[in-house]
């Protein structure tokens, strides 16, 4: 019968109604924010208000150049900030295109091919070997069908459909129905549309990912937090200064002038900046070791990691089977059973387990396009019903049928004796409980005759074939660094409690003094929210795991207060990529859609870069803290004495350009030359940081507040002492030259807390680090000696004698912090 002559399908006029109805079939769910409300939200950040407010006094006094340095700022990171807010509409662009773009249907009573947006439910298509199905579907007839639907499910294996209702109503995957962004691989069926667009299987994964909130990490919060404070406290300062100078009787112009100068000295802009900059150099020296990161903040917060989850499929596996073991049985050689095998197979297979098959008999020199060259007679295909198939060969002047399927449905075609068939069970029970796939082989090389129905062919067992999903590579040698970093690795697979033993135990994870702790995703549905916090902090294995229990889990995680790091490449891990605190997708084998919902791509789908990234991030962090330590410090001396000099009714030590000169020695020497420091030693052996520790801990700041203050009294020192001799002028060269040499030489100082300032492999055999020195001296000489820089920054050149007096003050100012790192290092 025709098929146009059993099914209609819809006509156009149900059509238009269904489509205004459903909708197009596609996803079609939008941002709400405007440019204009993203730009709102950017600009209210306290130290972006107050930098804006800076650049306007600065235009409004006359000094238009220091203004635009700081509109340069505040534009070059409000780019940044905009940016990530495109993230989410490129995620659910991804989504949209894993629609075929054709579909062939019944419209009319006429077979058309139209574009996949137009299907609506009710619609009649037919699906072919090796197509993407469009929509979610219900089996109307099947040949044969069955579907790679390890995007969705993350099991790798081929599921045969069938035309019965059949699966658990709320849970699982029913096999009587096929779902859309998945692949025919085998056979061929005529199904009807049951839903479309955002309604299906993968629209409500894009529903999940819209409604994922993009949250700031631990370093950008506290940053915020530090940076918030420190903004307060230049706003009081500058109305303080203000206020003084002009009681004192001074002119409001000088009276503001010396309210920006104090404001400029304490506005932390270079928080913001360092962040953004170590974070971003940070992010392209990962992608020269294949990690992309799509979220910069992502750099630092894989540093603080506790706990990885995994996806079993293309994470810890290869995501394709492999031929395990061939087993003869019953007399068969090894080179008859692998011939069987090689003739019970398609000639160009789409099933993995095929594939698998022709490439080891190929490394095992089997000439497999001679094999398969004879002259098939006839072919009993596969059904889901009998779960074998079997093809028949004119080969060796006889007829020869080979066979392979389900070991209960072979086993039943062929003559065994008691003991054979017990030995047959028993290595089957042994090959599944290792975690295999397994299928028996059989044939029979002199068949009479041909019958209609392949139940009715009499075999002989040749043996069993058993397949697995192979670890990656190097999996077990990183799993077992993220250990000794204090990174719990966590499974979470839809595979079986068998299998997800088997690559628990080939990979180590959670091998040593307790047993696996797994849950199910049956104990899973049955437990709270609290009931599953409570059990996750021994679980290393979560096993037939359905895609928004992922999500679930990573919740659960980050509300016991961890830091949750997720793997995957599926479609159904971009939930769960995009709620934990950081998603790595696989680059390679990966989909779309995964790699837009994480914060990191893995361009060589290698899990060792993860224990490299995390490496690379605790070493970012660590430079961080170290470059705002710095900054802290320098400003401590600059802010001091802005505010000394009124109060002691002395001549203006510091006006805008000078801090402005100072910030211009600053930037560079805390984004560049601490950025570019190496890991310490132990970096790897240390616990993740906790999840609220403060960047800016009391020790932190107290040793900047004593490193500070001795650099003050150094400098202001200097300058109290030369005044009454050489002038304003003079004096305040002298402090400046003071403050400077001080400045590179804290550099040295504080690259580590126990080694050596000069130790080997510090920034002082560093290149970039003595050309950024060499540019700051550079500049504070031509400052001073050149006429024209001199009269506009109100500086004098100093004499060989007064530049040896400063360098010994800037040394003693600094280097005495080296007593303290002797001290600890003779205490261990």
């Amino acid at each position: 019968m025709e098929l146009t002559e059993k099914y209609c399908g819809l006509s156009d006029g149900e059509v238009k109604k269904r489509r205004e109805r459903y909708g197009e079939n596609s996803l079609t769910l939008k941002r709400e924010d405007s440019a204009l409300r993203v730009l709102l939200k950017f600009f209210s950040e306290p130290v972006f208000l107050l930098l804006i407010g800076a650049a306007g006094l600065y235009f409004f006094l006359g000094e238009p150049r220091d203004g635009a340095v700081m509109l340069v700022f505040v534009a070059f990171m409000g780019t940044i900030n905009i940016y990530q807010e495109w993230k989410t509409d490129r995620t659910l662009a991804a989504l949209k295109s894993l629609s075929s773009p054709k579909v062939t249907a019944v419209r009319g009573g006429e077979v058309v091919t139209l574009p996949s947006e137009e299907l609506v439910p009710g619609d009649i298509i037919i699906v072919s070997e090796g197509e993407r199905i469009a929509a979610d579907c219900e089996l109307l007839e099947n040949d044969g069908f069955g579907a790679d639907e390890s995007a969705l499910t993350g099991e790798s294996e081929i599921v045969w459909k069938v035309c019965a209702p059949h699966g658990e109503a709320g849970r699982g995957w029913r096999t009587d129905h096929c779902y859309a962004g998945t692949n025919a691989v085998a056979g061929r069926t005529v199904a009807r549309v049951t839903e479309t667009g955002p309604r299906t299987e993968y629209g409500k994964i894009g529903t999940d990912v819209a409604q994922a909130p993009d949250r700031p990490t631990p370093l950008e919060k506290q940053t915020h937090r530090l940076v918030r404070d420190c903004s307060l406290f230049s706003v009081m300062m500058l109305v303080f200064i203000v206020a003084a100078t002009y009681y004192r009787g001074s002119g409001i112009i000088e009276a503001a002038l010396s309210g920006i100068t104090i404001a400029m000295a304490t506005i932390p802009e270079e928080f913001p900046v360092v962040l953004t900059v170590f974070l971003a150099l940070g992010a392209w020296r990962l992608a020269k070791r294949n990690s992309l990161i799509r979220r910069i903040p992502s750099v630092e917060t894989l540093g603080a990691v506790t706990v990885l989850c995994v996806d079993k499929t293309g994470t810890l596996t290869e995501n394709r089977m492999s031929l395990k073991e061939l087993t003869p049985l019953c007399g068969a050689t090894p080179k008859k059973l692998t011939e069987v095998t090689v003739l019970a197979s398609e000639t160009n297979p789409y099933d993995p387990m095929e594939r698998a098959i022709l490439d080891e008999a190929a490394k095992n020199k089997f000439d497999v396009k001679r094999l398969q060259g004879q002259r098939l007679l006839h072919e009993y295909p596969f059904s889901s019903e009998s779960r074998m198939m079997c093809h028949v060969w004119a080969y060796r002047g006889k007829v020869m049928a080979a066979a392979k399927g389900s070991p209960e449905n072979i086993l039943r075609l062929c003559s065994l004796t008691p003991d054979e068939r017990e030995w047959a069970e028993r290595e089957q029970l042994r090959l599944a409980g290792a975690g295999c796939r397994v299928l028996a082989v059989a044939y029979n090389d002199d068949m009479k005759d041909i019958p209609e129905r392949m139940e009715a062919c009499k075999l002989r067992l040749a043996g069993l074939a058993a397949f697995v999903d192979p670890p990656r590579e190097n999996v077990a040698e990183s799993i077992r660094a993220c250990g000794g970093a204090g990174v719990r690795v966590v499974m979470i697979t839809g595979d079986n409690s068998v299998t997800a033993h088997r690559i628990a135990h080939d990979v180590g994870l959670g091998c040593g003094e307790r047993e696996h702790v797994m849950i199910t995703g049956e104990e899973l549905e049955k437990m709270n929210d609290g009931e599953l916090a409570k059990k996750l902090g021994d679980v290393t294995i979560f096993s037939r795991i359905m895609p928004r229990e992922k999500m679930r889990i990573v919740k659960a995680l980050r509300s016991r207060g961890e830091v949750v790091a997720m793997t995957g490449d599926g479609v159904n891990d971009a939930p769960a990529l995009k709620y934990a605190d950081i998603g790595i997708a696989m680059g390679g084998r990966g989909t779309e859609v995964a790699r837009e919902a994480a914060d990191m791509v893995l361009l060589d789908d290698d899990f060792s870069t993860i224990v490299s990234t995390i490496r690379d991030g605790r070493r970012i962090y660590d430079n961080i803290r170290k470059a705002m330590e710095y900054i802290l410090v320098i400003h401590i001396p600059i802010a001091l004495s802005a505010l000394a000099a009124p109060l002691l009714a002395l001549p203006v030590l510091l006006a805008p350009i000078h801090v402005v000169l100072l910030e211009l020695i600053i930037d560079p020497t805390c984004s560049i030359i601490f950025e570019r420091q190496p890991e310490e030693r132990d970096i790897m052996e240390r616990p993740p940081r906790p999840v609220g520790a403060p960047i800016i801990t009391r020790g932190l700041l107290g040793k900047a507040a004593a490193q500070g203050l001795a650099i003050f009294a150094a400098a202001f020192g200097s300058y109290y002492i030369t005044l009454p001799y050489g002038g304003a002028e003079h004096a305040r060269t002298f402090f400046l030259t003071v403050l400077v040499l001080a400045n590179l030489f804290l550099v040295y100082v504080n690259r580590s807390d126990r080694d050596f300032a000069f130790a080997k492999g510090s920034a002082a055999v560093d290149k970039v680090a003595w050309f950024v020195n060499f540019g700051v001296l550079l500049c504070l000489i031509v400052m001073s000696t050149l006429p024209q820089a001199a009269a506009a920054t109100k500086l004098q050149p100093l004499s060989p004698a007064d530049f040896a007096l400063a360098l010994l003050a800037a040394a003693s100012a600094t280097f005495w912090w080296e007593g303290v790192k002797c001290f600890r290092r003779t205490r261990g």
